[in-house]
């Protein structure tokens, strides 16, 4: 039952017992204190009536009408409220409990259980007396009922108050505690409306400093997804944009080059055949025809590997990413004689999964389009080492790509190009971390890669979905 209450009704609930406690030790003080006080009054009130009787004893034997004048006394006595005297001579044997009892169930008097708990049994004592020679008791019986009933009426009173007083404190408190706590119902209606993807939503910081700083922890967080759901709407919209660019390109390419030399092919062979149909012996004709279209073809073979390369490194399957990339370098050494091209890789680079080592070519291959387009670089570094330690976000171990050049940086004024965009958009898609940092002294490219051999078989991560990342910055 305890753990299907809210926090709300729960602290309701411990301020309850805790101020009906407090008034119930409080009502339990008073009784406590009651039979002391009700003893007290007994023992005060016997003993004056006594040393009263006492004084008065040997004075009445020399008088006339002693048994008279003792009557009066005793009818005095008698109108006292805490005491009752009873004459009576030592043969006979009056019932003072039924009469005290009778003063017990009197109307407005304290109920008798209260009366049993503080003042079980009533106090009598005899004192004897001589009156004309004649020996006589005298049996002096307290009533403390007026001393009960002003501790019963202040045990009621004090109950009252105190309920009163403890009615008010609660209400007091659960305001309070309600106002305290209504930032958690604004907080879970906007974790509702978070988990329905709506990160518009936000919580007005209120309540005291711990819930205040949720709230602002909630909008934060309601702020942050946002942010990342435009990203992820931004990444997607590039992502067909560069795509559909890289289709153009592809497609214009092919129209550029294929066009003119499948025309010319043609061309040839139409007049090969015509050749062979009215003069089969002209030999140098048809030689020269013949060359013709195997020069076109080549250069047909040679477009055509540019594209594959373009589209997926060839001799990565068979050579490994160390080969590749040696490579990728060797033609852009032949192609920039003029730039120093250092390659660093570890030779215990093992494999490490064909998406990863796809992402690790792709960005040397992209990186180095961006050193010799804009850098104006005489230099160029290509570091891939493994790391030992384990990726922080997948637990796995992890390769370090790292291409540094002495060039002129970056340009501020853009905010990165294509190039830069699909190199974050690889990375990150296996999970790793891309750092770019410019400076006079050029550019440093370096990105962590965890290694997972079972990448090579996600789909969602093979190099078609990344093409655009050929173009420039």
């Amino acid at each position: 039952m305890w753990q299907n209450l809210s926090l709300r009704a729960r602290i309701n609930l411990l301020v309850a017992v805790v101020l009906a406690l407090g008034l119930i030790a409080n009502i339990a003080r008073l009784a406590l204190d009651a039979a002391p006080r009700v003893e007290a009054e007994d023992q005060s009130v016997i003993r004056l009536t006594r040393e009263f009787i006492e004084t008065i004893g040997p004075s009445l034997s020399g008088t006339q009408n002693a048994d008279a004048r003792l009557d009066e006394i005793v009818a005095d006595l008698n109108r006292l409220r805490h005491v009752s005297i009873v004459r009576q001579s030592e043969e006979s044997a009056p019932s003072a409990k039924s009469e005290s009892r009778d003063r017990h169930d009197a109307v407005g008097s304290p109920p008798s259980w209260f009366v049993s708990l503080i003042h079980r049994e009533r106090t009598s004592v005899p004192v004897s007396v001589t009156i004309g020679g004649k020996r006589e008791v005298l049996t002096i019986t307290s009533h403390p009922d007026d001393e009960m009933q002003e501790i019963w009426d202040g045990i009621v009173t004090q109950l009252a108050l105190g309920l009163i007083v403890a009615l008010a404190l609660f209400a007091v408190t659960s305001l309070v505690i309600k106002r305290a706590l209504a930032p958690l119902d604004a907080l879970a209606q906007a974790m509702g409306d978070i988990e329905v993807g709506n990160y518009q939503t936000r919580v007005a910081p209120a309540g005291a400093p711990e819930l205040a700083a949720l709230c602002t922890r909630i909008n934060h967080l309601a702020v942050t997804l946002d942010g990342v759901l435009e990203d992820r709407r931004r990444l997607a919209e590039r992502s067909v944009s560069l795509q559909d660019q890289e289709r153009k390109e592809i497609a214009r390419e092919l129209h550029d080059e294929f066009g003119p030399y499948l025309f010319a092919m043609r061309a040839h062979a139409g007049a090969l055949m015509r050749l062979a149909g009215q003069d089969p012996a002209d030999n140098a004709a048809l030689s020269k025809h013949g060359a013709a279209i195997l020069t076109q073809v080549d250069a047909l073979q040679q477009f055509n590997r540019r594209i594959l390369e373009r589209l997926r490194p060839v001799g990565l399957t068979d050579l490994g990413l160390a080969g590749a990339i040696g490579v990728l370098l060797r033609l852009w050494r032949e192609s920039r004689p003029d730039v120093v091209i250092e390659a660093r890789i570890a030779p215990e680079l093992a494999r490490f999964g064909e998406v990863a080592e796809l992402t690790a070519y792709r960005l040397v291959q992209e990186a180095l389009t961006n050193v010799f387009r804009h850098a104006q670089a005489t230099q160029v570094t290509v570091t891939i080492t493994p790391l030992q330690q384990k990726a922080a976000t997948t637990g796995h171990g992890s390769v370090s790509v790292r291409i540094q050049d002495n060039g002129r940086g970056l340009d501020r004024s853009r905010n990165g190009g294509l190039g830069l965009l699909g190199m974050r958009e690889r990375v990150w898609a296996l999970s790793g971390t891309l750092a770019i940092t410019s400076d006079a002294d050029g550019v440093i490219v370096e990105a962590i890669i965890p290694v997972m051999q079972q990448w090579s078989d996600a789909p969602a991560l093979q190099d078609r979905e990344f093409v655009p990342t050929l173009s420039g910055k």
